[in-house]
C-alpha cells in the first residue's frame, strides 16, 4: 500500500495534507524518514510513525451494530441510507454487511470488511443460526408451528431446513433458521398462513444483540465475541 494512501486511511489529513507532511520528513517507516508519498508499505508488518507518534493500522474491523427500520443493508444506495452511513469508519472503506436485514426489519447485523469469515458465515453448509423475534398479525398455532419445523415448501428448488419455533405470547415467537433465503420468514410465515408485523434479529450463530445499544447505534465486537465467531465459521456450533 502506497504510505500517503495508509496514512489517510487511518483518517490523519487529505491526500494532499499527507504528501507535504511526508515531504517535510514528519513520517518514518521502520525508523527511517520517508519523503515520498509513493513508497510502499507493509500495514501488518512495517512500523509507521507520523509526527513521532506510531500508527496502528487494524487490517480487519469488526462492528455490531442495532439496525433500525428505514435503512438499508448496502454498502452505498443512490436514495436511501444505508448501514454503513450509520458506522462512519472513515478509516476502513471496504466495510460490509454480513448477509442483509429488510429496510423494515431491525435487529443484529454484523458489519466487517472480512470476505473470508463473512463467506464462512454466510455459507449453506456451516448451519449458522440466525434467531428472529416475530410479532404476528394473527395467533399463531399448533399447526403453523408443525409446518415451520418440518420444512416446508416456499417456493424454492427445495425444502427449506426444519426451522426452531418457541412461543412467547399469542401472537410472538421467536425463529431459529440456518438458512438465508430472499425474505425467508416472512415467506414462511405467510405460507404457515400468518403475516409477520415486525421483524427483529436477536442472534446470529453465538453473536447476540447488545441490548443496552440504542437502535442506530453499534460497537466493536469483544474479544471474547470474536472468538465465539470463529468457532462458527467451522460449523461446529
Amino acid at each position: 500500500m502506497r504510505l500517503d494512501r495508509y496514512l489517510c486511511e487511518l483518517n490523519l489529513g487529505t491526500r494532499s495534507q499527507v504528501k507535504k507532511e511526508i515531504k517535510a520528513g514528519l513520517v518514518s517507516v521502520n525508523e527511517v524518514t520517508m519523503r515520498s508519498p509513493e513508497e510502499q508499505i507493509r500495514p501488518a508488518a512495517d512500523h509507521v510513525c507520523y509526527k513521532g507518534q506510531p500508527c496502528v493500522y487494524e487490517e480487519y474491523v469488526y462492528y455490531l451494530l442495532h439496525k433500525p427500520a428505514g435503512v438499508v443493508s448496502a454498502t452505498r444506495d443512490r436514495k436511501e441510507r444505508t448501514v454503513l452511513d450509520l458506522i462512519g469508519d472513515g478509516t476502513h472503506r471496504d466495510l460490509f454487511p454480513v448477509g442483509r436485514l429488510d429496510k423494515d426489519t431491525e435487529g443484529l447485523l454484523l458489519i466487517t470488511n472480512d470476505g473470508a469469515l463473512a463467506h464462512d458465515l454466510l455459507s449453506p453448509g456451516r448451519h449458522v443460526e440466525k434467531e428472529y423475534e416475530c410479532h404476528l398479525a394473527r395467533p399463531f398455532d399448533a399447526g403453523q408451528q408443525q409446518l415451520l419445523e418440518q420444512g416446508m415448501e416456499i417456493g424454492e428448488k427445495r425444502p427449506l431446513a426444519p426451522a426452531v419455533v418457541h412461543i412467547l405470547e399469542e401472537k410472538k415467537i421467536l425463529l431459529t433458521i440456518t438458512e438465508g433465503k430472499f425474505h425467508q420468514v416472512k415467506r414462511m410465515l405467510q405460507a404457515a398462513g400468518n403475516e409477520v408485523v415486525y421483524l427483529k434479529r436477536i442472534r446470529m450463530g453465538s453473536i447476540v444483540l447488545d441490548e443496552t445499544l440504542p437502535k442506530g447505534a453499534f460497537r466493536r465486537l469483544t474479544k471474547e465475541e470474536l472468538e465465539r465467531l470463529q468457532h462458527d465459521r467451522s460449523g461446529h456450533l
